[in-house]
């Protein structure tokens, strides 16, 4: 593991983030799909979404804007709309698109269905229980857990056909 890596598995650890719970989203949107589908596998595909360059810039980038937002560092009116994750400010969203892209469009389908209902982890990030700010953590554990069950599905579906 590169010392990249490890510093996003620190980071996520360290705002209370664990590879389970992100592989807990992809089992949840792969279950229906594939039902031999195992945890061991989901946590294997996040695993492997966290070794690319452009997922580990976008979830340090992201966590550290969470970060300066929570102790004020940020200047107005940016400081604002991250501490409040106001709707119309969206690049939290558009951060985790460089994520989605790795494993093809269906990311995107995956990414919007669990970033509207928010099962799992993403209900607490997202509920700002933990007094922290969360307003690119939260999108970007939805796109990691997203881009892992497209990485899945993809790699069923090409084994699937060298079977068939």
């Amino acid at each position: 593991m590169s010392p990249l890596e490890q510093t996003v598995y620190l980071w996520l650890e360290e705002r209370g983030v664990r590879i389970t719970e992100i592989a807990e989203l992809t089992f949840f949107l792969q279950s229906d799909f594939y039902s031999d589908v195992t945890m061991e596998e989901c946590i294997e595909n996040v695993q492997m979404v966290l070794t690319k360059r452009e997922v580990q810039n976008a979830v340090l980038t992201g966590i550290q804007l969470d970060i300066l937002a929570e102790k004020e560092i940020l200047r107005e009116p940016l400081l604002q709309m991250i501490r409040s994750d106001e709707g119309l400010y969206g690049i939290d969203e558009v951060m985790s698109l460089a994520i989605l892209n790795v494993y093809g469009s269906i990311g995107f389908t995956n990414y919007g269905y669990i970033d509207r209902l928010k099962p799992g982890i993403l209900c607490r990030l997202n509920s700002k229980s933990d007094g922290k700010i969360h307003t690119y953590l939260d999108d970007l554990v939805a796109a990691i857990a997203a881009a892992a069950a497209s990485r899945l599905a993809h790699t069923r579906s090409h084994t699937s056909s060298l079977i068939d």
